[in-house]
């Protein structure tokens, strides 16, 4: 859409058009449209009270919750920008992020409270507010919303996992995230019965897309507080969930919970990211007849870029599938021109889901938004018919005498094995190829593993530069709130 377009402020059109339609589902809190639209004025009204103006910018620490869901609502009610932060990160990481955004306030939630008090030491400019305090006081209203929404306005500053240096704060538009729900819809199709359930953190964008999608759809949304393998299997059983989003390590936990039994009908769509699913985990899935469609998105494109076709995921197990409607996408070589079917390199994208920058670093945007094109730092493929797979992080690619080693097919050959729960495959510097292939190990519970039996396994399957040298066991490897593999941290434990 051309610059300045605007639309009606999506909650309060929502609750106009379907008042008694089911809006939210989070613990004991079940509300309409219409309730949750009260609740949210109410919110914005002591958000205003407290000093939040229209431009500011409002920091949220929260676990996942019916408070965390108004406030996301609230804030851009009042014309100002979210800064969904982290809560797995250290008082002094979340500091830098508040002085970054030029967060004028803070919410945050009771378990929380012990960082937010060490965050008022570092940064006491920032007016700190209870996210019981400014939601448990009913649904009195004052009437502050926008009647309309600038699709080019910022509507969030999320800040990227921060795998390498600094994170950097993408910011996503009103369009953005419109754009992003509209190609998803026209892929995954809509339901009049639709229940997307929501397990993985909100502060993350796979998270908070859904929340606003599900305003958009006019959907039923299910917020839980944090992953529980057997809560989610629970509420496909009994709240008739039709979407879940995960990632490999959630969706591998569901199916050892849920032992042999088949899920209902009525779950028609795992959407399953951050990262290739292991080849093992897709065939499992084939097997069991569970619905997993892989997608590929990242912060910077407001969630999904490309998700697989429900009709066709089983016959392209490890594909992404292809772009979504508004979005386009190819594969560059290093001189940046346009790669043939079946060549791997960067991964780029363009569309209107695409941000439009980095918060404060202008550098950043210009290495990442060339000539229209955003370029993701992952590195990938396109086969003959325009499906993506997804090979690895150019970062995390592994150059050994000269040839070219993805980790992820690595791990996907360790995982194979059937005393392997867990792996990651990271290059270690070494003086004759440069760097050599090192994995660190999580063993399934209660097996011994044997280096050298592991080691032999993999040379029995891959090419011998693509091997590992060395294999370290651990219990369990780092991953960031989102599940994503932090490649960094695994090296650092050598």
């Amino acid at each position: 859409m051309p610059h300045g377009d605007s639309m009606p402020e999506w909650l309060r059109q929502r609750a106009r058009l379907s008042p008694a339609r089911l809006a939210l589902i989070c613990g004991d809190d079940r509300w309409t449209f219409a309730e949750l639209d009260r609740r949210v004025s109410a919110v914005a009204g002591r958000l205003a009270a407290a000093g939040v103006v229209e431009g500011g910018r409002v920091a949220l620490l929260a676990r996942n919750g019916s408070g965390f869901v108004q406030i996301v609502h609230a804030v851009p009610r009042l014309g100002a920008t979210l800064v969904p932060l982290n809560v797995r990160l250290t008082a002094d990481e979340l500091a830098w992020q508040l002085r970054d955004a030029g967060a004028g306030c803070l919410v945050y939630d009771e378990p929380n409270a012990e960082n937010a008090a060490g965050l008022k030491k570092i940064a006491p400019a920032v007016t700190h507010l209870s996210l019981a305090e400014l939601t448990e006081r009913g649904e009195e209203g004052v009437d502050l919303a926008l009647e309309r929404v600038d699709l080019s306005a910022v509507h969030s500053v999320i800040y990227t996992s921060g795998t390498s240096g600094r994170p950097k704060g993408a910011m996503l538009t009103f369009g953005n995230y419109f754009w992003s729900a509209m190609g998803s819809a026209l892929n995954l199709g809509l339901r009049g019965d639709d229940r997307w359930l929501a397990c993985m953190p909100l502060f993350h964008v796979g998270g908070l897309s859904i929340l606003l999608r599900s305003v958009i759809y006019g959907s039923t949304v299910l917020v839980h507080e944090s992953f529980d393998a057997d809560a989610v299997n629970r509420a496909i059983d009994d709240e008739e969930v039709t979407i879940v989003s995960v990632v490999a390590t959630m969706l591998r936990r569901m199916l050892e919970a849920r032992g042999e039994r088949s899920y209902p009908d009525s779950l028609r769509c795992v959407l399953a990211g951050g990262g290739p699913l292991p080849r093992p985990l897709l065939e499992e899935c084939e097997r069991r007849g569970v619905p997993v469609v892989q997608t590929y998105g990242l912060t910077e494109a407001a969630s999904q870029v490309t998700t697989q076709a429900l009709d066709e995921a089983s016959r392209r197990l490890g594909s992404s599938g292809r772009p979504l409607f508004v979005t386009e996408v190819r594969i560059e070589g290093e001189d940046g021109r346009a790669l043939a079917p079946g060549e791997p390199g960067e991964i780029v994208v363009r569309g209107p889901t695409v941000t439009p920058g980095y918060l404060n670093d202008p550098e950043a945007t210009a290495r990442a938004l060339r000539d229209g094109w955003l370029h993701t730092g992952d590195i990938g493929y396109l086969d003959a018919d325009g499906e993506l797979y997804v090979l690895d992080r150019r970062d995390d690619l592994i150059v050994s005498g000269g040839e070219n080693v993805y980790p992820a097919e690595v791990e996907e050959v360790l995982r194979s094995h059937p005393g392997v729960l867990d792996a990651a495959v990271v290059g270690l510097p070494d003086e004759r190829w440069g760097q050599q292939v090192a994995a660190a190990v999580a063993p399934r519970p209660g097996v011994e593993l044997d280096e050298e039996e592991l080691l032999a396994f993999c040379r029995s399957k891959l090419a011998s530069y693509k091997a590992p040298a060395r294999i370290r066991f651990v219990e369990e490897l780092p991953r960031n709130a989102a599940g994503k593999l932090l490649r960094r941290a695994v090296r650092e434990g050598w």
